[in-house]
Order: structure tokens, then sequence, then C-alpha cells
């Protein structure tokens, strides 16, 4: 929220928030059933009360736009709900500051930066930007020192692999998206073996006196708090809230009366509201507004979570919570809440600026289109440059490449860009390297307007398979390039997924029988046929989309088979017959239920359990148990460098989790322990593109730390830091060439002659680009009529088009802006941005 108003925040800086703004985020996923729909507001701790109560009207604006559909999501900085965090999957960093430090959210080859990240959490990363300081620092958590051409990564000595593990993936990020994969990255395991970091880290942070002090653990709610849900009717008696308990666990779906309005309190760890069908629009509008008094009446924390459902648009975890969940009216009633014709219409509202109250030349910023009827264009990553694919061959993945996806479309006329980056399972790190350079380069060929998204094999987004209209294939291993080191398979298995050209991917699985589903379609492709495998639980649609594919990965004759008829040579190619995943999945039977999967603790004598939404193999670490929760049965996958402690109290813990379900299951659930590497085919079949050879082929932490390549840039900082001076008047800089940087801006000047760490920690929303560099020999002053209210095509060449003031003369300057430029550099950069808007300057 920007001056109360909603603006777009560029793509790139998803997952990045300023502590003192509020954001709405919306998101949109497909289901089986058409489409779910979330919306969260989030509250960064420092936003005004004026900011959070905005927030909350917009969501209650959205939410009558998209007809009820969404679910809404109260989120506080800090406390975010696990459904929130799992859009984020490589974590979410807090900025110091707002939209009056400054809005720009990302700003890509940014290198003037000094900041200390403190990053926490193991399944569900977050960062918060720290004073730079060693009194920051503990034992136990990760710190990110980020210096630009920099990232140091500094372990605390009681981190677990899986912490180290997500840190690094969190550095690697900034690297990939904030830096185009220029930064260096440097880890400290060990101090003593790392002198040459541990000297710029004591450069920056001073020498280190006293103990580091010990981490102190989250307060998470364990699962008897969880378990002690209670069902309120609210209403409103004389102008008081009267707020009235009626029920306690187990709840029956029957107690929610479409007339009225009802409050769940998950023992404090949440709050739901239930908006009944008929109840009125004063009711519905209140929603938030009760919670939140219910919140303090409560002397609950100001930072619960709260969650806004409507009757018929119920969240899977709020259904959980009961114990029996049926829908009414089944087809007619999900139909009405989830049809796609629907869902298009939501998306037309969404980008309805005028609706959105956001200001329509903003709100048009960096959105993307979802109707995938672009143009496309696939190059390869070949010896370190571009090689453009046939386009015949557009939708083929390998997973020993990298490509580059260019997806251009047209809004009000204009082209707009979105560039992914797909990086192969097995593409070098180099190549990997490789592609985010080449990806600068191609966006600033396009004007540095692209939308660039980080795709990693087999989390490619709904987008990603939209734009290739059905033709997604992935290939393990290999690539596309003419001349291949090694032969192709003979025979090969594909997954295919989908019911439509917007969301089908075809996986290719190792070729054996166990690799099968009942559920799915299979592509099996030999040098004399191709078998369409049809499982007994796939649909009409998903055979169609198979047989679409078939064409793309094999010009043999097609054979559709059907389960349970297949030929002896079918199961010849596959060397044999063997069991696989035959049970119809769950979610199928039982309307109401999502297999979940969570990351279980019992060291602190509580029973803590983690959710991880929108799970897949990958977040199976090997330090952990994993809990698999199906329903009919529950799993427990062991990891194979989990501690002794949580091994051996597994079991209790499931037991645990039974006992303390909200929904009052049956405690007779079969529990099946699983080990790392020996998973039975009844546990893998929950997961789409099960891996058998991840855990002997997947990189380690220590293989991803070894991958990083040499640390050049190491002396370089070093030549970066002894030439700051000391006194803090002036500010000089060199270059990796040794050559010297134009002098810093004043604006960066003045935040120099600082001496608070807190304004030091500040400069992440500062950067060489703040002022424009300076005008050669006084040339380049233009006439204030060339300049004022032009558009970018209609400014004189040359001229940057985000600093059209300061090539005015001074004198000009002063007539327009009342001050010098050095005074106006001096003022903080929103203050800045709206004088420049006044003008017709920005």
């Amino acid at each position: 929220l920007q001056n109360m108003k909603m603006v777009p925040v560029p793509e790139k800086a998803y997952g990045t928030f300023f502590e003192g703004d509020c954001y709405i985020i919306l998101h949109t996923k497909r289901t089986s059933r058409g489409s779910a729909v979330d919306l969260h507001y989030w509250i960064g701790k420092d936003s005004s009360q004026d900011e959070q109560g905005a927030a909350a009207l917009y969501v209650t604006q959205l939410d009558n736009a998209l007809r009820g559909n969404p679910v809404q999501h109260r989120e506080v900085q800090g406390h975010e709900s696990e459904t929130f965090q799992s859009y984020f999957r490589n974590g979410i960093i807090y900025k110091k500051g707002g939209v009056a430090s400054g809005f720009k959210h990302v700003e890509t080859n940014m290198y003037n930066i000094k900041r200390l990240l403190h990053v926490k959490g193991k399944k569900h990363v977050s960062a918060t930007e720290v004073a730079l300081s060693w009194d920051s620092f503990n034992k136990g958590d990760v710190f990110l020192l980020d210096l630009g051409k920099v990232l140091i990564q500094w372990n605390g000595p009681s981190c677990s692999i899986a912490e180290k593990s997500r840190g690094l993936a969190l550095a690697r990020s900034i690297r990939d998206s904030e830096r185009g994969g220029r930064a260096q990255i440097g880890i400290v395991d060990n101090e003593k073996d790392s002198p040459d970091l541990m000297q710029i880290m004591k450069m920056v942070l001073g020498e280190r006196r006293g103990e580091l002090r010990d981490a102190i653990p989250d307060a998470k709610a364990d699962e008897l708090q969880k378990a002690n849900v209670r069902l309120y009717h609210v209403y409103e008696k004389d102008n008081d809230l009267v707020v009235q308990e009626i029920a306690t666990r187990p709840l029956t779906q029957d107690l929610l009366q479409h007339e009225d309005c009802y409050i769940l309190d998950q023992g404090g760890f949440k709050i739901y509201v239930w908006r009944g069908k008929a109840s009125s629009l004063e009711e519905k509008k209140a929603a938030f507004t009760r919670a939140v008094g219910f919140i303090q009446a409560k002397g609950y924390p100001s930072s619960t979570n709260i969650e806004v459902i409507n009757d018929g648009a119920e969240s899977a975890m709020f259904k959980q919570l009961f114990q029996r969940w049926t829908e009414k009216d089944e087809t007619q009633g999900l139909g009405k809440v989830y049809t796609t014709g629907k869902i298009a219409k939501v998306e037309q509202v969404k980008f309805d600026t005028t609706q959105l109250h956001a200001r329509p030349e903003l709100a048009a910023e960096q959105r993307m289109v979802d109707d995938a009827s672009g143009e496309i264009e696939v190059w390869r990553i070949e010896d370190l440059q571009m090689q453009p694919v046939n386009p015949k061959t557009y939708g083929q993945f390998y997973g020993g490449d990298c490509y580059l996806v260019l997806y251009t479309y047209l809004r009000s006329g204009r082209p707009h860009y979105v560039l992914y980056m797909w990086q192969g399972r097995h593409a070098s790190v180099d190549e990997i390297t490789a592609c985010a350079l080449n990806a600068i380069e191609l966006d600033k060929k396009h004007g540095d307007e692209a939308v660039q998204v980080r795709v990693t094999m087999g989390k490619e987004p709904t987008h990603f398979l939209a734009i290739f209209k059905g033709k997604l294939v992935i290939y393990e291993g290999g690539t596309s390039r003419a001349q291949k080191s090694t032969p192709e398979p003979a025979i090969r298995l594909f997954q295919v997924r989908g019911t439509d050209e917007m969301n089908t991917k075809a996986t290719e699985v190792p070729a054996r029988a166990s690799s099968l589903n009942s559920n799915d379609v299979f592509l099996l492709t030999t040098s004399q046929v191709c078998y369409l495998w049809c499982g007994k639980g796939c649909s009409g649609d998903e055979r169609e989309m198979a047989k679409k594919v078939a064409d793309i990965v094999s010009k043999r004759d097609k054979h559709t088979i059907l389960e349970g008829q297949e030929p002896a040579e079918f199961w010849e190619a596959l060397g044999g017959k063997a069991p696989y995943a035959s049970e119809k999945r769950f979610q199928e039977q039982i309307t109401h239920y999502q297999p979940r999967l969570f990351e279980c603790s019992n060291q602190t004598g509580r029973f803590i359990m983690t959710e991880v939404v929108g799970f897949c193999q990958e977040d199976l670490d090997e330090d952990d148990v994993m809990l698999l929760d199906t329903w009919e049965e529950i799993f427990l996958w062991v990891g194979k460098a989990s501690n002794t402690y949580e091994r051996n109290e597994a079991i209790a813990s499931a037991k645990e989790y039974l006992k303390t379900h909200p929904a009052g299951r049956d405690l007779a659930t079969p529990i099946i322990l699983v080990k790392q590497g020996y998973e039975p085919l009844n546990f893998t079949g929950w997961f789409n593109a099960w891996d058998p050879y991840k855990w002997s082929d997947g990189k380690s932490y220590e293989e991803m730390k070894n991958s990083l390549g040499d640390l050049s840039a190491i002396a370089e900082i070093k030549v970066d830091l002894n030439n700051i001076s000391l006194n803090k008047t002036t500010l000089s800089m060199t270059n990796s060439d040794g050559s010297s940087m134009a002098s810093a801006s004043p604006e960066y000047k003045s935040h120099f002659n600082h001496s608070d760490s807190n304004n030091y920690s500040n400069s992440s929303n500062y950067n060489s680009n703040s002022s424009p560099s300076l005008v050669p020999n006084g040339e380049g002053i233009y006439s204030r009529e060339v300049l004022m209210n032009k558009t970018v095509d209609e400014l004189p060449e040359g001229v940057d088009p985000t600093k059209k003031e300061y090539y005015l003369s001074d004198a000009d300057f002063h007539d327009i802006f009342g001050k010098s430029k050095d005074e106006f550099y001096q003022m903080p950069k929103w203050k800045q941005q709206n004088e420049k808007k006044q003008y017709g300057l920005f």
C-alpha cells in the first residue's frame, strides 16, 4: 500500500517485504475442481494503524469483487501462516523502512549494499534485516552479511544441516534474482577454517568482544494447544458484540447455520471467522474487526493469525477441524464456487485498476497475463552462450541443460515480457551461472523490462505450463544439443498429469513397473511402439492430453492399453512386473481431505508440528522426521541424519498427533514407519514424479557448498572496504578492474555521515542509481519543455527516464522545485518521487 492506494509489486520482488508497509497478496491455485483463491493482507511491524485499516478494507472490497470465493487471511510479520509461507519457497526477506525510504523493491545488479540478514527457520525461512553488529548474532541461527558483490553466510555452531541448506538457498536466490548471478557466496561453517571471510566480517562489524549468545527457540503452538477448538456464535445486541460459546471438539458441520456468522478459536493459535451465505452484509463486513476484538478480549497476542472464510468456499485447513465434512449439492455447489468460467472473470476483475482503487499507470506495471496467448522464444545455454532452440521442439526440456524462455504479450498495444530461466537438475554450475548472466543481457535488450522467473526443474509454475499448450515434456537427463554425448535410452517412461492445455505436463520417470500409478496416464516408448497406459483412476480428459504428448515423445505406432489388460511385451519393456501405487487418491474419496505433510519435533518435551503446504519430495530433508497424513493411514518418514531422540519418539509422535487431532480421529488408524531410501509404493504414490535416485544422486549441503566455485571477489571486496575512507566525509569505491567508481551521490554521502548502525543497515534501500551519474563537461542540460510530461520515447537520446529532473539546468531546477539539486537529493526518496510526479518529471 502506497499513500493508501494499492500499487503492484514487481514480480522480481515477491518475497521481500518492507517492515513499515502493508501488503495484499492474491493467490490462485488450480485444483481438481477448478481453482482455489486466497487473499492475504500482511502487516509490517512498523506499519501505521491507518495502513492496516486500509489493507483490511481493500481485502473486503476484493472479496466482494471476487464474489466471496477467496479465503481471507490476516498475516502479521514474523507470525505468517503456513499457507502464506508456502508461496515463497526460498524464504521471506524483511527490509527495514517502507515506501518512505525509497520504494524500490529489487534493482538487479545493485552492488552498493551493506546489510546483515538474520535467517531463521528450517521448513519456512524468513530473513530479517538487523543491526550491523556482532551483538545481532547467536550460536543457533544462520546470518547473511550482504556486501553486494559478496554474500557471506555465517552458520552458527548449533545450526542443523537443513538450516544451513535453506540459508544457502536464500543466498543463491539473492545472488540470482537481485545480482543477476554476478555475486559470489562465501560460507563460514567453522571460523578457524575461513580466515579470509572472517577478516572481511571483522572489517565490517569490528572485532568481536565476549561470547555469542545462545539461540532463542521460536515460540510455537504445540498440538495439544491446537486441538483445543471452540466454536462461538457472534452477533450484535443493543450495539454490543455478543460472543456465545456453542460447542467444543469434536465439532460437527451442522453447527454452522447459513444465517449466522461464527468464530472458531483453535486454541489461540489461529482464529477462523465463518460467514453464512444468508448473514447480513454488515455482519460480513465486520468479520476482521470482530476477530481482532475477539483476540483482544481473550488476551491473545495481536499477531494471532486470522482466516475469514465464506459459506461454500471453505479452506482445507478449516474443514479438517470438523469430524466430518460433506459438500451440500456437491456438483452444483462446487460448480458455483470453482468453475473456470468464474475464475476467468475473477482474473478480469483482478486487472480492473479502477475497481482496485489503484492508480492506473502503476497498476499496469509488471503484471503478467494469464491466458498464455503470447509469443514464445526459447534458447538453450551451450558453451555458456545462448543457442536458439528449434521452434518445432518448444516445450521439450532436458535435465542436463539450462534454458531461457522469453514470453512476450501485449498490453494496451505495447509488448511486455516474462523471462523464465529453467535450470535442469543435472546442469553444471557454470551453465546455471551462464543462464543467469545471459538472462540479464536478454533483459537489457528489452529495456530492462522483463520479469525474470527462476524455474527449478520439477517446480514449473502454472503459467509456464500454460504457455506450452499441453506440450511440456521434462526429460530426466540428457540434452537437446545436436552433438549428444550419450545415446538416448531405447526405453523411456513418462507420467502425464493434466486435464487441458493449460495444466498438462509430462515428466520422465524411471522405466520400471514400480513407477506406474493407477491414478495417471503413462507413456512407454520403445524402439518399435509407444504404449499409452491408462490407469483405472484417470479421466477421459487426461487420456486425451496424453495422446497429444505421445506424438511428441515418439514417432512410433501408438497402442492404448488399459490397466489390467497389458500385453506381455509391455511388462517386458519395463523389466518385468512389479507392485506399484494403485490406491485411489483419497482426496477424491473423502471430499474434504487432502494429504498433509508435517515436520515433527518433540525435542523440547512439547509436541510441535510444522506443516509444509504444497509439498513435494524436495521437502523431505535428511535430518528430519516427517509425518504424512493421508487420513486412512499415517506415514512417518525418517531421514538418515535425523537425531536419535526424534527417531525413537517417532511412533509416540504419530499417536500424539492422532490423539490431539481436532477432528477426533480414530486412534486405530495404521501408523507406517518409512525409512529414507526404502520408501514403499503406497508412500511414494502421494508425490508427483517421485525420483528413487534422489538420495543417491541428489546434492548434499556439502556438495552444494563446494559447487559455489572460487571466491575471486574476496580480494576485490577487501580492496573496496579498504577504500572506504574511515573519516566518513567522502566515500570512494573501486571497480573490479581497480578503476575508481564515480563519487557517491549526496544521498549516499549523507548516509555515511550518521554513526548510527540502524541507519547503516538501511543501506539496502539506497544504490548507486539513486541520483544520476554526473553529466560530463557540463553537457546534457535540456530545457524544461523537453523533459516535463514526456514519455520514454519522447525524451532526447541518452536521458535516463527515471532521472529526468537531473538534466534540468540549476536555474530551471530551482525555479521548479524551489531548492537546489543537492537539497533535493538529500530528501527521502518518497518525497523526491512525490515532487517529481507533481511537476511531470516522474
